[in-house]
């Protein structure tokens, strides 16, 4: 069962005083299918800058890899293992979409199936867990701690221990590569 996140979000009231507005489970989730990775959502602009006002949650709407354009997201990344990942993310490539057409998703690659590529500026740090970060000619294990910039290339993760990796993600809008 992937893990819940407790989500704390604050607004205004009419006094134009701070007041909290959400303190409950993040709900925007997403996992594509059983074994593979999990997604939360926590909070989302659709400019920069971004627009503050109002306390309606910013998460509402389908779940979508990259962020709004001239947006960003904040989500949090469940990865288990790879021998439950790989089969469910190579199972998914029965179910190709035009969202992954058009992030270069790459479900059949010999090194990994979850290669991909977006438009955007990735911040990446490493809560628990190890993770290895591959890049078209490269990987490097990532640990508990680490940060990774990852800046519109093609890139997968692969969880080769045995618990999941938990991994903070904000995603930038940016110009392609």
């Amino acid at each position: 069962m992937p893990r819940t996140f407790r989500r704390v979000v604050t607004g205004q009231n009419a006094e134009g005083r701070s007041i909290f507005v959400i303190d409950a489970e993040a709900s925007k989730t997403f996992s594509r299918r059983a074994g593979a990775t999990h997604v939360t959502d926590f909070w989302q602009t659709g400019q920069t800058p971004a627009d503050n006002s109002g306390n309606a949650d910013a998460t509402v709407g389908p779940y979508s890899l990259p962020p709004p354009k001239n947006g960003s997201v904040f989500r949090m990344l469940e990865i288990p293992p790879d021998t439950e990942r790989v089969a469910a993310l190579r199972g998914s490539a029965t179910a190709f979409t035009a969202q992954d057409a058009a992030y270069k998703r790459d479900f059949q690659n010999a090194r990994h199936p979850g290669f991909h590529k977006t438009a955007s500026t990735d911040y990446v740090i490493v809560l628990s867990g190890e993770i290895y970060a591959l890049v078209d000619e490269g990987e490097t294990l990532l640990r508990a701690g680490d940060v990774f910039i990852q800046r519109g290339t093609s890139h997968a993760w692969s969880n080769r221990g045995s618990e999941p990796a938990i991994l903070a993600v904000v995603l930038l809008d940016a110009d392609p590569v």
